[in-house]
């Protein structure tokens, strides 16, 4: 291209650059398509033609040094249709126009790094490769429905609003990274709704100011360990990675630029696509305002990869997709205030892991009985903990739920059992058959009872001489019997008679029932008021 002074028209413009230029000065639309659908698909195998090609210099010269606009007019570049040939590089430059090309076609990558401008917005368009590291703009960064062949990359981006990458689909560069955004900040909304990766997604760092929506989302990354990777992730309101209402989300306006705001999450019978991720995905150390939401999330893990939730924070944590097959879920040292899950949405034994997972509330969705909430936390402990036991005895007594916390800790007690040398285990074995452990008290009375129905019964059939003739109580077999059961109160009639040969062994017998028995009901009497 001929050397041309800032906001001077080439000399050698060819027929649609000189309509682009004129275009850029009055604000209006540049289109060169050709008006036929399958002619005007930029991703299509279809050739376009040098009526439809503007070099990337002339767009270069037009957003860093572009001619003034037409007097009440607005200068901005809005293309539509048009290939554009050469590597467009606007690295480290001021792009202070307005910026929107629609369904348009690059030969070559996009260079943007360290870049300047307001607002820009590629709509349904073939990229090679955007390099976008350390981009910052004023406004809206908008990539819906492009498809970008060797990845995405905003390393250190700064984006002033929105980041719109709904329905793009985006391959992996030569680090398997399909986008690399670590370290982006988005002031607003990140919406990557019905978005399509292969190859990893890392956001390590990042930080969105509003919310962040992967609705309907399918992240694959068959060559490496994750689909996404982000830890200390920070979204100051939801993080969305939930099914999606698809007849919301693929409305039309008819307007230049489609309304790709945030979608909605399917009610019952709406037609839907999942969020999918194929590969692990980590979320480690991340802050999240509101909630993070998994509903209908789907996840296809080798045995090796995680769903990996260590150390979040956030009000509201909503499991209630579908159980992972393989892998693990890991929700070590996370925080959280109320849980919403399903009995459907965990995985089996060895397939979660919550040592020091705190959470204060429990909304399950759908019936999730006691017993399914018990073979949940044994499911995460490989190895008895007592730690994920007294957790959830303690939510369940702060919502009044007294019986089933006293069941939890039961529970406790029994898996505690197993890893006990013979003789206490022996001893467990009792407590649990006489009082269960002192969380039935109901069932001490019932040992009582029958014992001193026994004894009466047994005593009532032999009236024993007494010690001293001349000084002794009235013989009575009942009150006889429970003063042997009972080893602290004393009665009047232990020690007032003569009970020798078998007697004696009944009354011994008594004696030492009434001992254990006292001895398992103070331990779980100590128990519960430990507990207190």
């Amino acid at each position: 291209m001929a050397e041309a002074r800032p906001g001077e028209e080439p000399a050698d413009l060819t027929g649609p650059e000189r309509r682009m230029w004129q275009a850029f000065r009055t604000g209006s639309v540049c289109d060169l398509s050709a008006r036929a659908a399958d002619e005007d698909d930029p991703h299509g195998d279809r050739a376009w033609d040098a009526g439809r090609s503007v070099r990337a210099q002339v767009v270069a010269l037009l957003l860093l040094h572009g001619p003034p606009p037409v007097p009440g007019r607005v200068a901005s570049l809005k293309l539509r249709g048009v290939r554009i040939t050469g590597r467009l590089d606007l690295s480290g430059g001021l792009v202070q126009p307005y910026v929107e090309l629609q369904s348009c076609r690059f030969d070559s990558e996009v260079q943007l790094s360290e870049t300047r401008c307001v607002t820009l917005r590629l709509v349904n368009c073939a990229i090679p490769r955007l390099d976008a590291s350390r981009l910052h703009t004023e406004g809206d960064l908008h990539l819906p429905r492009c498809r970008v062949a060797r990845g995405i990359r905003l390393t250190d981006a700064q984006i002033g609003t929105d980041l719109l990458i709904s329905q793009a689909v985006v391959q992996r560069d030569n680090k398997g990274r399909a986008i690399a955004a670590d370290g982006m900040s988005v002031a607003q909304d990140f919406q990557g709704e019905l978005l399509e990766t292969y190859g990893e997604v890392s956001l390590r760092g990042a930080k969105v100011g509003v919310s962040m929506s992967l609705r309907g989302a399918r992240l694959r990354n068959p060559y490496g360990r994750r689909a996404l990777n982000a830890p200390q992730l920070t979204v100051e309101r939801t993080l969305y990675l939930t099914s999606i209402a698809l007849d919301y989300v693929l409305g039309d306006s008819g307007s230049s630029t489609p309304p790709y705001g945030l979608g909605q999450t399917p009610t019952r019978g709406q037609r839907a696509q999942r969020f999918e991720c194929r590969g692990g995905l980590r979320l480690d150390d991340g802050r999240f305002g509101d909630a993070v939401d998994f509903y209908g999330a789907r996840f296809t893990l080798t045995e090796d990869q995680e769903v990996s939730l260590r150390r979040i924070q956030t009000p509201e944590l909503r499991f209630v997709g579908e159980r992972p097959e393989r892998g693990r879920v890991v929700l070590s040292g996370a925080k959280v205030v109320k849980l919403v899950d399903t009995s459907t949405s965990w995985p089996g034994r060895g397939g979660v892991s919550m040592e020091g997972f705190a959470y204060e509330n429990l909304a399950p969705r759908g019936h999730f009985p006691l017993p399914r909430r018990l073979a949940w936390v044994e499911a995460a402990t490989a190895e008895y903990s007592p730690e994920p036991y007294e957790r959830l005895a303690a939510v369940l007594r702060a919502s009044g739920e007294d019986a089933d916390a006293r069941e939890v800790l039961l529970a406790k007690q029994r898996r505690r059992r197993a890893t006990l040398p013979p003789a206490l285990k022996a001893w467990g074995y009792l407590q649990d058959w006489t009082v269960a452990y002192g969380y039935r008290p109901g069932r001490a009375a019932l040992w009582m009872a029958v014992l001193w129905a026994a004894g009466a019964l047994l005593f009532s059939r032999h009236e024993p001489p007494p010690i001293k003739a001349d000084e002794h109580p009235h013989w009575e077999a009942a009150l006889y019997a429970l003063d042997l059961l009972l080893p602290v109160i004393d009665l009047g009639q232990e020690g007032q008679w003569k009970v020798e040969g078998g007697w004696q062994w009944g009354s011994a017998a008594l004696v030492l029932l009434g001992w254990i028995l006292a001895t398992t009901v103070a331990a779980g009497a100590s128990r519960l008021l430990r507990r207190g």
